[in-house]
C-alpha cells in the first residue's frame, strides 16, 4: 500500500476508507470479555462513508440476529488532520465531489457540501465526543453516532463544533454537561486505547469487523458489503444462530430505529428500492413521517 495513501479518498468498489500503512503489532494477543455468542469488534470513524454505507445490513444483522450478537464500537482516526496532500485530496474542498459519488454508490444519501460550507479539520474531536459517550451508556452512545453522522453527511453540520456533538447528546439522552467533563479528562485516553488496539490487531481501514466466538477465534470483515456476507461471518463464528423473524411493517421498523433513508427501509422491510421510497413519500403526504432532504436522498423520521 503506498504511503501517502489519503484516507478520506474511499474507495467504492473496495467499500473501504482505507488508512496510511502503519506497522501493526499482531504478537500481542488480545482478551475480550464476551458475554453472547459472537463478539463484533467494530472499527469505524463518524466520518467514514464507506460506513455509513453499510448502517443497512448492519440495523439488518442487529434486528435478525441481536439475541446472539454483542457489538463493541471502536473509533479508528480516519483523519488526524490535513497534514498531507496526496490521493487526489489536498484541502477540504476536494473531499465534497468524492462524498457526492460515494452517496450514489451505495445509495445512501451525502451532501459533500459541508466540505465546502463548513469543513471539518479532524475526525478526532467527534470520535472523542462517542468514547465520552460510551462512558455513559452504550445504547445511548450508538445513537449519539448515528445522531452525529446524520449531521455531517446530510445536514451539513461541523461535528468537530461543541455545539452540534451537545446537541447530538442531548437529543440521544445523554447528560451533556458530564459528557463535556469526560471529552475533556478521560475519553482522550479512551480514544488512544482504541487507536493502539487497531494498529495492535492490523486495521488498514474502516469499516472493519472482526466476528469472535468463544474460543476467541475471530474472521474478519472488511469494508462495505452485501448482507449475505454479514450472516455469514456470523454463522462461521456461531453454527447454532438462529435468524429472528421480526415485524417488517413501517410503524415496527420506525420503533426501532426513529430515522431510515429509503435503503435503510428497502434492506429491513424485504421490499424494492422504488416501492420502499414510494410507501415512505405516501407516509409523509399523510402526515406520519418528516422527510429530510438533500441533493444526494432524503431520510425520514417518525412525526
Amino acid at each position: 500500500m503506498s504511503e501517502n495513501h489519503n484516507p478520506l479518498l474511499c474507495d467504492p468498489e473496495k467499500g473501504i476508507c482505507e488508512m496510511p500503512a502503519t506497522a501493526a503489532n499482531s504478537s500481542e494477543k488480545q482478551s475480550f470479555e464476551q458475554q453472547k455468542a459472537v463478539k463484533i469488534i467494530y472499527f469505524t470513524d463518524p466520518i467514514c462513508s464507506s460506513c455509513w454505507g453499510i448502517e443497512p445490513q448492519l440495523r439488518k444483522l442487529k434486528l435478525e440476529y441481536g439475541s446472539h450478537i454483542e457489538i463493541e464500537y471502536r473509533m479508528g482516526g480516519l483523519l488526524p488532520d490535513w497534514s498531507y496532500n496526496s490521493g487526489g485530496i489536498s484541502k477540504p474542498s476536494d473531499v465534497a465531489h468524492h462524498w457526492d459519488e460515494v452517496s450514489l454508490y451505495y445509495d445512501m444519501p451525502i451532501d459533500g457540501d459541508v466540505w465546502l460550507e463548513n469543513p471539518l479539520h479532524s475526525s478526532y474531536p467527534p470520535s472523542i465526543a462517542f468514547k465520552a459517550a460510551q462512558m455513559q451508556d452504550e445504547k445511548k452512545a450508538i445513537q449519539f453516532l448515528r445522531k452525529i453522522r446524520e449531521m455531517v453527511f446530510l445536514e451539513k453540520k461541523n461535528i468537530c463544533n461543541w455545539e452540534h456533538l451537545a446537541q447530538a447528546a442531548k437529543a440521544s439522552g445523554l447528560d451533556v454537561q458530564q459528557m463535556q467533563t469526560d471529552y475533556d479528562t478521560k475519553a482522550k485516553k479512551l480514544f488512544e486505547e482504541d487507536l493502539t488496539l487497531a494498529r495492535q490487531m492490523g486495521v488498514r481501514g474502516f469499516p472493519t469487523m472482526f466476528f469472535m466466538d468463544n474460543s476467541q477465534q475471530f474472521s474478519q470483515l472488511y469494508g462495505f458489503k452485501p448482507y449475505p456476507h454479514f450472516e455469514d461471518m456470523l454463522l462461521k463464528a456461531f453454527p447454532k444462530a438462529t435468524k429472528k423473524h421480526y415485524d417488517t411493517s413501517w410503524n415496527s421498523l420506525f420503533s426501532q430505529y426513529t430515522t431510515l433513508t429509503a435503503r435503510e427501509f428497502s434492506e429491513l422491510s424485504n421490499i424494492s428500492r422504488s416501492e420502499s421510497e414510494q410507501i415512505l413519500n405516501n407516509l409523509t403526504q399523510d402526515g406520519k413521517l418528516d422527510k429530510w432532504q438533500t441533493k444526494n436522498g432524503s431520510i425520514w423520521k417518525l412525526k
